[in-house]
């Protein structure tokens, strides 16, 4: 059995005082009519925010899903000791006015990964699985930049930089990553991150995607570029700068960071938060952050990274004082990337807090803007087949043991062991000796794995529809249900952008 970590012991005491301060508040009828009243009064009052936009800030939670928004929410309200229990909080952009659900299917999947889902947002085209940036008729692995180059689709962020925009990618994946890589790349197979990449073919004539990044041709190149990835940017020849024994992963010789800072004047380079806290972004027009040699950090390991890490907010922040600078307006793209990574390996921990990271991120740009200027979008590409089940009371630890209200001990299956509300249709949580009786202290851990029905090495994402959020000019557009691509379009009509140009 393990110890109670100190998230536990911290998380148990949040529930407690929960618990012992509900009684304080009467869910009686007449709270919920009064409840139901004033949010009719707010709704009564929203009207619809017809201008252009001068700026987009789209946040992607890689693997959002809603299952993954609940139970976040939950997680949130009882770390910070809500006197309900939790279910009653709300993340920050919960609170934006305008949602509708997307259709996350590519045009050969029903289950979609993060290349054409981005490639749908940020281009208003879906493509093919793993295909970045291209129309469908081009085949994954196609070897051709010819084909690629008469198969492109132009991205947000390009056609913003056209028009004179400054533009920006903030993620805690490698920059080259599938999400971050759709806004500037082009390539028939999303694998190809690099140019020593073991599996990329012989005969290619595809760049690899750090390349693309440098070699952005639009306007006067990104100004913006933060996450991980370091590797995908060094040479072969060259030491980490954080990690001695590791060299950069490039075979061409190219020091990618150098050919950044040569590019454009008043650029920077920097690769972890002493350098990151040290940029004026009043003096610094062209920002390159590559913080760890791999993704980043999870929210809840960032403070144990060797030359430590900014958060997706510093990170935020730093984007939006940079960006701003340009009278004409940005586009920037936000993605918490480690909420996929934390669902592939079943952990619902660091899932649901680099999830609440991400709301905070939102927070300080909902703070931060101009609602009558900017146009805010929170959505995710995918879902995971995340479960949230069973018949726990109010309040429950929502990582913890299912425990029905009014009762001393934990539910149980038809074999006489209590179970988790969380849990996961597949994925490495699988246990081949069969279930075991799992206590408290377990699954409130941090590196516990939740249980999963069906054994994989990694867990898989899910088809079910996602949310969109928005604030801002033309965030009214939002309703229904729709096709992930018409979220460029709402993006490209705030900013006065004809679509696909």
């Amino acid at each position: 059995m393990f110890k109670l970590s100190p998230f536990a012991l911290t998380f148990s005491s949040a529930l407690f005082f929960a618990a012992t301060a509900h009684a304080a508040v009467v869910e009686n009828p007449q709270f919920w009519l009064n409840s139901g009243a004033e949010s009719l009064k707010e709704s009564v009052k929203l009207k619809a925010n017809t201008s252009n936009a001068k700026n987009v800030i789209l946040f992607v939670g890689d693997g959002m899903g809603i299952s993954t928004i609940t139970a976040a929410r939950i997680f949130e309200g009882q770390l910070n000791n809500s006197s309900l229990g939790g279910e009653e909080n709300s993340l920050s952009f919960e609170k934006m006015p305008h949602l509708a659900l997307s259709k996350t299917y590519s045009v050969n999947q029903q289950t979609s990964d993060s290349a054409p889902t981005m490639t749908a947002m940020i281009a208003g085209v879906k493509t093919n699985d793993g295909e970045l940036s291209v129309g469908a008729d081009v085949k994954r692995g196609e070897l051709s930049s010819d084909v690629i180059a008469r198969n492109s689709v132009k991205t947000l962020l390009e056609q913003a930089e056209e028009k004179g925009l400054s533009t920006g990618i903030v993620s805690t994946a490698r920059l080259t990553h599938a999400t971050p890589a759709a806004c500037y790349a082009h390539t028939s197979d999303r694998d190809w991150e690099w140019d020593a990449y073991s599996k990329m073919p012989a005969g290619v004539t595809v760049s690899d995607i750090a390349k693309q990044l440098i070699e952005f041709k639009y306007g006067n190149g990104l100004e913006v570029a933060m996450g991980g990835g370091r590797s995908n940017f060094l040479p072969n020849t060259l030491t980490d700068p954080e990690e001695s024994s590791r060299k950069g992963g490039r075979k061409d010789g190219r020091d990618l960071t150098q050919e950044w800072l040569a590019k454009q004047p008043k650029s920077a380079y920097v690769y972890d938060q002493q350098g990151f806290d040290a940029i004026d972004p009043k003096n610094t027009d062209h920002l390159l952050g590559l913080f760890d040699i791999d993704h980043m950090e999870y929210e809840a390991d960032r403070a144990k990274d060797t030359g430590k890490e900014p958060s997706l907010t510093q990170m935020t922040k730093k984007s939006i004082d940079i960006l701003s600078k340009n009278k004409k307006g940005y586009v920037l793209m936000v993605e918490a990337g480690r909420i996929d990574h934390a669902h592939h390996a079943g952990n619902a921990y660091r899932a649901l807090t680099d999830t609440v990271e991400l709301s905070n991120a939102v927070k300080y740009a909902l703070d931060n803007t101009n609602p009558k200027d900017t146009l805010i979008i929170v959505t995710a590409d995918h879902s995971h087949t995340f479960t949230i089940a069973g018949y726990p009371g109010r309040g429950n630890p929502i990582l913890g043991l299912v425990k029905a209200p009014g009762k001393d001990v934990f539910d149980k299956d038809v074999n006489g062991m209590p179970y988790t509300t969380l849990g996961y249709a597949n994925g490495p949580g699988f246990r081949k000796s069969g279930r075991v009786v799992l206590t408290l202290s377990d699954v409130m851990q941090p590196d516990f794995l939740q249980e999963a029905t069906i054994p994989l090495g990694s867990e898989t994402h899910a088809a079910e529809d996602v949310a969109i959020f928005a604030n801002g000019p033309k965030a009214y557009l939002f309703h229904g249900v729709q096709e992930q691509s018409y979220i460029y379009q709402v993006m490209a009509s705030a900013l006065k952008f004809k679509a696909g140009q």
